[in-house]
């Protein structure tokens, strides 16, 4: 390779750590005032409710008694392990759910974020990035919720907890890079074509359904299977469910390249909302 080839390589892999370095750097620069927005968003949701943030237990806990008892009583599904009964099923359904609602949370609300969010945009000092780490914020903070809740099961039912619980940032964390890179792009979007939040919410129901949540994988016909597998959510409801309730390893194949994707997602989504939010103010 000539020094001139080499010269653009090692360019472009600086100019790709600069880029990695920068959604960091806004997380360390803000972290007081992501915090105080994240509380917001929190009390927001409860202000006038009587029972305020015992709805954060209550919902959850009330989905998960309706959909234990439609699917394991009404159409009697299993999930053919060992143990095969209505509250390990309760376990196993409710650790795939409350993954997908962190996930979800984040992905519907975004399109109207900056739209919610009219004051800050006309502020030339806000800085509009810090607006999707809210939303993280806001739903790992209902996630932690329910998942003290799966914990609280897992140890009635098995008397213990694994230690493979450990893995679960590791699990959790290509997760949250894509929903933090798609809450800036969709973010973005959302200001200039208001229809993006009803397609993101009907695309989010499907994704519900075409994920291993309510059913096992080994129930998919095998000539389907890869298909289900090509959804990323298939992993991480998969590897939720083998270090918290089975005490296994996570998929680390899988996750050694959803890293990467994830943080590529991540670049994309910012650069996209950096080069967009300039238009913003016109459109709003």
């Amino acid at each position: 390779m000539s020094k001139q080839g080499v010269f653009k390589s090692s360019s472009l892999l600086r100019n790709l750590k600069l880029q990695i370095k920068k959604p960091a750097s806004l997380l360390k620069l803000n972290k007081l005032l992501i915090y105080q927005l994240i509380k917001r968003e929190i009390a927001v949701r409860y202000r006038g409710s009587k029972l305020g943030m015992l709805w954060s237990f209550l919902t959850p806990i009330l989905m998960l008694v309706i959909y234990t008892f439609v699917f394991s009583i009404v159409f009697k599904a299993r999930w053919g392990t060992s143990n095969d009964n209505n509250i390990e099923f309760a376990l196993i359904l409710f650790s795939g759910i409350s993954v997908f609602n962190l996930f979800s949370e984040i992905i519907i609300q975004s399109p109207r974020l900056i739209i919610g969010n009219v004051n800050y945009v006309k502020k030339v000092l806000f800085p509009l990035e810090i607006l999707p780490l809210t939303l993280i914020g806001s739903a790992l903070f209902h996630y932690v919720i329910q998942l003290l809740i799966l914990l609280l099961g897992i140890l009635f039912t098995y008397s213990t907890i694994h230690w493979t619980i450990i893995f679960l940032p590791l699990v959790l964390l290509p997760l949250l890079l894509v929903a933090l890179g798609l809450s800036w792009f969709l973010a973005s979007l959302g200001v200039f074509i208001r229809d993006i939040g009803h397609i993101i919410t009907l695309f989010m129901q499907g994704l519900m359904f075409l994920s291993p949540i309510f059913y096992p994988v080994s129930s998919v016909p095998e000539k389907f299977r890869a298909l289900l597998f090509l959804n990323p959510m298939s992993y991480v409801v998969e590897d939720i469910r083998k270090i918290l309730i089975w005490g296994q390893m996570p998929d680390w194949g899988f996750m050694g390249t959803s890293l990467l994707l994830s943080t590529v997602t991540v670049v994309l989504g910012y650069i996209w909302f950096v080069k967009t939010k300039g238009g913003f103010a016109d459109v709003l």
